[in-house]
């Protein structure tokens, strides 16, 4: 079935919503903040990343977060493991950081090989280390409005939101896909009585009828449904702001790598009708490492 493409476009082009650019500010504000704790003798945050074989992508993530780090002084360790761990291995490396009291937080990167339980590998993190925001314990404060470690590509989106003065209060929030990771937090926190948040909030996904009929009722539109260029012009209503959240890889051989990274919106088609966008890359991606970096400051200074 196709539907009716939107009368009119908005008025001026939509303002793209860079994260590259937010992401050198804060991360200027962390580096100073890491300035005054080490001027003060007290300690510098360190954050670790857990590798295991090697994915393209979970490879180029860790290295940004590497990188990130080294920006802003945080110390960072980096741990590799081969694809051919065992779960129990695996846990056992967990538990050696959750009890190293040098490490203030750390990540074990998704996807893990199949045979290895992501969510018993999440559920052995330590709460207060937790700086990806996913342990059950850390959700749950973030439902209940506690102070927690937040997920980080939700608060990275909060966070480019709130730096770029978009009012939520009282807007019709559309969330495409009801991950754990993504979906789900992020219409939580829009959700909540708070700035940015007072939204009213609808959750979409793959059973949902007549989808485009309800990402056209959307203020603000949230794609993460990990579909490259699913949301097309006549699924947006003029004026909205959208954010991107998606990242697949796809086919290009125009390009070095031989793979171009596509978003979840058809940019083109949309951003004439936008007052607000995120481009892939450069949009969300680098905002959930800023995000990555303030939860792990949180964590240093608990």
């Amino acid at each position: 079935m196709t539907h009716s493409i939107p009368e009119t476009p908005t008025a001026a082009p939509a303002l793209v919503l860079d994260g590259r650019r937010l992401q050198l500010e804060i991360e200027a504000e962390i580096r100073a903040e890491v300035e005054n704790r080490r001027a003060a003798g007290r300690k510098v945050p360190h954050l670790a990343a857990v590798l295991v074989g090697h994915d393209g992508g979970s490879e180029t993530y860790v290295r940004n977060k590497v990188l990130a780090c080294e920006r802003v002084g945080f110390d960072s360790t980096l741990l590799r493991f081969a694809d051919d761990i065992t779960e129990a291995e695996l846990l056992a490396a967990v538990q050696r950081l959750n009890h190293d009291p040098a490490i203030d937080g750390f990540l074990v990167q998704l996807p893990l090989p199949r045979h290895i339980s992501a969510q018993k590998v999440t559920e052995a993190i330590r709460a207060e280390k937790d700086v990806d925001g996913f342990h059950p314990i850390n959700l749950g404060r973030m439902v209940a409005g506690i102070p927690a470690l937040l997920p980080a590509t939700p608060s990275g989106i909060l966070v480019l939101l709130r730096r770029y003065g978009i009012s939520t209060r009282g807007k019709h929030c559309v969330v495409v896909g009801r991950s754990t990771i993504v979906g789900s937090p992020v219409s939580i926190l829009l959700a909540r009585n708070a700035e940015p948040g007072n939204c009213t909030v609808t959750i979409c996904h793959s059973a949902t009828q007549h989808l485009a009929d309800i990402t056209r009722q959307a203020d603000i539109l949230i794609a993460a449904i990990g579909r490259p260029e699913f949301i097309t012009a006549d699924m947006v209503k003029p004026g909205a702001v959208v954010i991107d959240v998606g990242t697949t890889r796809v086919a290009d051989m125009t390009k070095k790598s031989g793979y171009a990274l596509k978003g979840d919106v058809h940019f083109a088609g949309v951003a004439p009708l936008a007052s607000a966008i995120t481009p892939v890359p450069g949009g969300v991606g680098p905002m959930t490492i800023t995000s990555l970096l303030l939860n792990t400051l949180q964590a240093a200074t608990r």
